[in-house]
C-alpha cells in the first residue's frame, strides 16, 4: 500500500483508492494533477480488497474511489466530472462551459469505454483467435471514429479541449501508457501515423505535458506488470 500523505489545500481531504496500471484510476490521477490537487494515494490489493474499498464502493467493489472529506465518489467518469465541478476555481476547467459541448464530451467519453476500450480488451484478451480477430477489427473501426471525433472536437487545435487539455483528453489520455506498451504486449499499435495521424500526434503532445509525466506509469514497468498478470 502506497501512502503519500498528501492532502488538498483549503481544508479538503482527498484520498484515492486505486491500483497500479488501471487506466480508470489514471484518469482520476490525471484530473487531480491538472488541477494541482494533493491527495493521499492508497494502492489497493485487488486480490484482497480492503474494508475501506468494500464499504466505499459497495455496489461495484472496484477502484477508483475518491474519498472527499469522508464522502465517497465512484466511477472514473463521474469522479473526473466531480473534481472539475467541486474544484472549479482551481486549475483549468476540464469540461466545456457550453452545455452542448459538455454533452458531446460525455458522449465521446462513453464511446471510448463502450467501443474503443471494450474492443481493444477483446483483441488483447479474447479466449479464441476468432474473438481476438473480431476485437482487433472493431478496435480499428473505433480508432477511425475517434480520429474523426478529434478533428471535430479540437477544431484544428492541439487537444480535444482546444488550446488546453479538456475532459476527453483526460479520458483517452489515461490509455497513453498502455498504447506505448501495446506493441510489446499485444503486437499492435493502437494509434499510428498512417491510420490515425491526428491521434498519434495528439498522444505525443499529451504525453509531453508535465502534469501527465507526473502521473503516467513507466512503460517498461507496465509491460512487466501485465506479463506477470497474464502468467497467472
Amino acid at each position: 500500500m502506497e501512502n503519500n500523505n498528501r492532502m488538498a489545500g483549503g481544508g479538503d481531504e482527498l484520498t484515492l483508492l486505486g491500483a497500479f496500471g488501471s487506466a480508470f484510476v489514471l484518469r482520476v490521477k490525471l484530473a487531480l494533477s491538472f488541477k494541482g490537487l494533493d491527495f493521499e494515494d492508497v494502492e489497493e490489493d485487488l486480490a484482497k480488497k480492503s474494508e475501506l474499498l468494500l464499504s466505499s464502493n459497495p455496489a461495484r467493489k472496484q477502484v477508483p474511489v475518491l474519498i472527499h472529506n469522508g464522502k465517497s465518489v465512484c466511477d472514473s467518469q463521474v469522479i473526473v466530472q466531480y473534481i472539475d465541478e467541486v474544484f472549479c476555481g482551481t486549475g483549468p476547467s476540464l469540461l466545456p462551459a457550453d452545455p452542448c459541448e459538455r454533452a458531446v464530451a460525455r458522449f465521446w467519453a462513453a464511446f471510448i469505454d463502450d467501443k474503443l476500450l471494450a474492443s481493444w480488451l477483446q483483441a488483447a484478451r479474447g479466449k479464441t483467435e476468432e474473438e481476438k480477430t473480431e476485437g482487433l477489427k472493431q478496435t480499428f473501426v473505433a480508432v477511425e471514429t475517434m480520429e474523426a471525433a478529434f478533428k471535430t472536437c479540437s477544431k484544428g487545435k492541439p487537444f480535444f479541449g482546444g488550446d488546453s487539455v479538456g475532459y476527453l483528453d483526460v479520458m483517452l489520455g489515461a490509455l497513453v501508457a498502455w498504447v506505448h506498451a501495446g506493441p510489446a504486449l499485444y503486437g499492435m499499435q493502437l494509434f499510428d501515423d498512417a491510420k490515425s495521424p491526428l491521434l498519434a500526434a495528439w498522444m505525443e503532445r499529451f504525453g509531453a505535458l508535465d502534469a501527465v509525466k507526473a502521473v503516467l506509469p513507466d512503460v517498461d514497468r507496465l509491460v512487466e506488470f501485465a506479463k506477470m498478470k497474464q502468467a497467472h
